[in-house]
């Protein structure tokens, strides 16, 4: 129900696919994969999938095997390839199976596991992730040449996709990318005839030579630049909106706030506004962030758990104005630098006590 003291977050799927079909157009070619772990980046696997597989997507990546079964229920009776990141994790081969998951093996142990599933009848169809220089998940280059020569490789295992991921892709003059672009092409040269993919949101961005044959778009499918700053290129697809609960007028060396956060050198007006850290505005943002009101980012003073604290200058505002947190001007890469972190974590804070509303075509 709609309740006048509420944030509200509203999620727009058009934009989402304005943002799949720019990444479209950087990398022709290749397959646009969808990573909707974290339940969609916050903003709802179910309905971000359904979407975006409306638009084509066929291909899509979740961290957990939970998020995998829970996806393939949200995309009950449509064509769709789910791969699990963290591969075959003890005791889930029968979850996989049971819910048509593709583990992503990133261990020679893992590796062994799914060779000896693979005796069954029907095989087992997986990915391969290789470590091309994050060192986070996946074979290195001498595992991958171990597990070649295992016996009984490949025998009815079927790997069919190999992939790393880029560990500096933010920056495209760091050399750590061409480093990286060099092992995988030692890796990939081990398993002719693979699917390859190198490239997620930022590494679609680097050029012809990282495209491979599948983009496994994240943070960029919903709006976060692929160098970690505003790119006119893409869309918000998450607004936050708050309303104004009361306007109050500050004289000078009034204090604000817990521990006398702010300190007004001036007379000034301040909107008390109905989100806090509870709604996900991280507090690391007060004094640097700004919201959107009265047509232009204003400065953010206070972040509690259920206020916030903006500075209106000479802006005219009411209570009962909405105050955009997030959104189309309060963009999604400067609110997180504000606060000291990356757009992942600005969307997946995204409390569940504001108001959600699809908009865009059906989902």
């Amino acid at each position: 129900m709609t309740s006048p003291d509420r944030a509200r977050l509203t999620i727009d799927l058009d934009a989402l696919a304005c943002n799949r079909a720019v990444l479209a157009a950087e990398a022709p070619g290749a397959e646009i994969a969808a990573v909707v772990k974290s339940d969609g980046y916050g903003l709802g696997a179910g309905p971000v999938a359904r979407h975006l597989h409306a638009e084509g997507t066929r291909s899509f990546f979740v961290a957990r095997v939970a998020e995998g079964e829970a996806l393939r229920t949200e995309l009950a009776g449509r064509d769709a390839t789910i791969y699990v990141l963290d591969g075959l994790v003890a005791g889930t081969a029968g979850r996989l199976a049971a819910a048509a998951l593709t583990p992503v093996i990133a261990t020679l142990a893992q590796a062994k596991v799914a060779m000896d599933l693979s005796a069954k009848p029907g095989g087992l169809e997986v990915a391969l992730q290789v470590d091309t220089g994050m060192n986070r998940q996946g074979l290195s280059l001498a595992e991958s040449r171990t597990l070649i020569a295992a016996p009984g490789y490949p025998g009815n295992l079927r790997i069919v996709l190999i992939m790393s991921h880029l560990g500096s892709a933010t920056d495209p003059h760091e050399a750590r990318n061409i480093e990286q672009l060099a092992r995988f092409h030692e890796a990939i040269a081990l398993f002719p005839g693979v699917r390859t993919s190198l490239a997620a949101s930022a590494g679609a961005f680097l050029g012809a030579d990282y495209r491979h044959d599948m983009i496994r778009a994240g943070i960029s499918l919903f709006g976060g630049g692929p160098e970690e700053r505003p790119d006119p290129r893409l869309k918000a697809v998450a607004t936050l909106t708050a309303p104004i609960l009361d306007i109050r007028a500050l004289q000078i060396c009034d204090r604000v706030g817990y521990g006398s956060g702010f300190t007004a050198d001036r007379p000034m007006r301040i909107a008390l506004v109905a989100a806090g850290y509870t709604d996900g505005i991280i507090r690391a943002a007060m004094g640097r962030g700004q919201a959107w009101v009265a047509g232009a980012l204003r400065p953010l003073l206070a972040v509690n758990m259920d206020l916030l604290v903006i500075d209106l200058g000479e802006g005219q505002a009411e209570v009962g104005d909405p105050v955009e947190l997030l959104g189309p001007h309060a963009l999604l890469d400067d609110v997180a630098t504000a606060a000291g972190t990356v757009a992942h974590e600005i969307l997946i804070r995204l409390s569940t006590r504001a108001e959600r509303t699809f908009v865009g075509a059906s989902i």
